[in-house]
């Protein structure tokens, strides 16, 4: 079951980031190690006035929890993520399209919330909502039924009967099928075609959010959506080091 999320007041000087798609695993070990030491410079820079920590998906490029087994490698950027922790500020995952199999590993040892669906929060009195950003729009039906089937507890533990160093090989594998994330030349499409814009307006015609915090995408963005709501997506760490950060008036996105 997932955690829901609390409304946030911001204490005096404290701010709320917010990053996503680091995809740690590809396209080797090298420029995995390359791109944690940068994450975890980014971490260091921005813990002396974070609240809040929130990874927005796809930190690996697959991850598959078994009850005894996690995977290997980022141990760096695991031990960080614990270290900042450990110091009380708080830091929360959503699970994306590439890790989604997270199981209490991170809520176990490291001590992170994780969060598994699109949530929707206060922070001061501004109206934030928060997702990966994948199948959001009801025009993916494909992928939100193969996502369903994804989420699926008896999917899971069907493949968790497989050893380990098979299951972990084969989502990876998995994983490399899709797109080489790769975004330089790639921009947002049309509002009528780009599904997340698409999504955050019909979220609109129900509730006014000041914010909706997507990644998914691979492509920094800010776009004023009407007079009071913003769409970010927070672009990713292979090609642009981008996030956001929210200092208890505006939400701001920027590069490390």
């Amino acid at each position: 079951m997932s955690l829901q999320l609390a409304d946030v007041q911001l204490k005096e000087g404290k701010k709320i980031y917010f990053a996503s798609d680091f995809h740690f695993g590809i396209p080797d070990y090298e420029e995995t190690r390359k791109r944690e030491v940068i994450v975890c410079s980014w971490l260091d820079a921005i813990k002396t006035d974070a609240q809040q920590i929130y990874l927005v998906g796809d930190i690996f490029d697959s991850w598959m929890e078994y009850k005894l087994v996690a995977p290997k490698g980022t141990i760096r950027f695991l031990g960080k993520l614990a270290e900042i922790a450990d110091t009380g500020i708080e830091i929360i995952v959503f699970t994306g399209n590439h890790d989604l199999w997270m199981h209490g590993y991170f809520e176990q040892e490291l001590g992170i919330k994780v969060i598994k669906t699109a949530q929707s929060f206060k922070i001061n009195d501004q109206l934030f909502h928060v997702a990966h950003g994948d199948g959001v729009c009801e025009k993916e039906w494909k992928y939100i039924l193969l996502k369903k089937l994804l989420h699926s507890n008896w999917s899971q533990f069907i493949y968790r009967q497989l050893h380990p160093d098979l299951g972990l090989r084969l989502a990876d594998w998995f994983s490399r099928l899709g797109p080489k994330h790769k975004y330089v030349d790639l921009g947002m499409k049309d509002h009528a075609e780009e599904y997340q814009i698409l999504y955050a307006k019909s979220c609109l015609l129900k509730k006014e959010f000041n914010y909706f915090i997507f990644g998914h995408r691979h492509i920094p963005i800010k776009l004023q959506l009407n007079d009071s709501s913003t769409f970010i997506n927070l672009g990713d760490w292979i090609s642009y080091n981008t996030y956001a950060v929210f200092d208890g008036k505006k939400t701001h996105l920027k590069k490390y």
